[in-house]
């Protein structure tokens, strides 16, 4: 039997933690995928302010189910050695905020050139994110995304069975490979399922790539869903709403209960979260 955890990254929301986590108690949601937090990225406070951080989340009942942290999106020719100085500080966060998994890229390719020539560098850096996080019970989550070397399922799965390691797997990302032109997540998904464990919540459509409600766009948010459900997958689905700019959904929704609402990311939020639950209900499937 599946297990759906619901997360997000409440900083879309609003940059302040406790609207964050107010917003949050309003959906009965209780785990958080920090990233920014009070205006900055989580990997850009030091370890005591980490620790403070810690503590309201604690007092407030939240934990987090991942540090969705910017590691791994800068440029492969740019120096890799201060930003594996980084990591290993985002590894020092994930251990204080008690956590199993850190979010992860595969580093930008210069426009125009092709990724494989990048191959052998990309692979470096991954293994040596892998060899610095041995022994702290972290796995390493991949997102596939645009402009980087993993943002096909076919150059992802070749990250995955080059580094061949339980502590490297997906964070799979529906919208983002809709908006890389991939014909079909269902077909990346099968070709990635072996690898997935943790899935963003994001939907697009292909003919201008924008980000819409989850069930929406063309990531066959639902099909995949279904596939989880049918295989027992015990996880997080994380809500990476993106709909500041999402035009026409009173159209779609007619009788959606947002008219109340400020414009912003509580209303937008809201939008999402009812996204998903409405394809949770039509698969019958339910979500922590």
């Amino acid at each position: 039997m599946s297990k759906f955890i619901l997360s997000a990254f409440a900083d879309e929301i609003d940059p302040n933690l406790e609207i964050q986590m107010d917003v949050l108690d309003e959906h009965g949601i209780k785990f958080i995928e920090m990233r920014g937090v009070n205006g900055k990225n989580l990997t850009q406070y030091s370890i005591n302010e980490v620790k403070e951080i810690k503590k309201r989340l604690d007092e407030r009942g939240f934990k987090l189910s991942s540090v969705g942290s910017p590691i791994g999106k800068i440029m492969i020719t740019d120096d890799f050695g201060p930003h594996l100085n980084l990591f290993r500080h985002t590894i020092e966060i994930a251990k204080i905020m008690d956590v199993n998994y850190i979010r992860l890229f595969s580093f930008f390719i210069p426009q125009g050139e092709n990724p494989q020539k990048y191959r052998d560098e990309v692979m470096d850096r991954m293994g040596r994110f892998v060899e610095a996080a041995k022994g702290t019970g972290i796995t390493l989550l991949h997102e596939n995304e645009k402009d980087i070397y993993g943002d096909t399922p076919e150059r992802c799965l070749d990250i995955f069975r080059t580094i061949n390691s339980e502590n490297l797997r997906a964070v799979f990302d529906p919208a983002n490979f809709v908006q890389c032109d991939v014909p079909s997540n269902v077909e990346a998904f099968e070709m990635l399922r072996d690898y997935v464990v943790y899935l963003h919540i994001k939907d697009a459509l292909f003919s201008d790539h924008s980000v819409v409600p989850a069930g929406y766009g063309d990531g066959q948010v639902k099909e995949i869903l279904s596939l989880l459900r049918d295989r027992g997958f015990e996880g997080f689905l994380s809500l990476e709403p993106h709909l500041s700019n999402f035009a026409g959904f009173a159209d779609l929704e007619p009788n959606a209960k947002t008219d109340s609402m400020a414009e912003g990311g509580p209303k937008y939020f809201v939008i999402a979260v009812d996204a998903l639950r409405k394809i949770l209900n039509e698969i019958g499937a339910d979500a922590q």
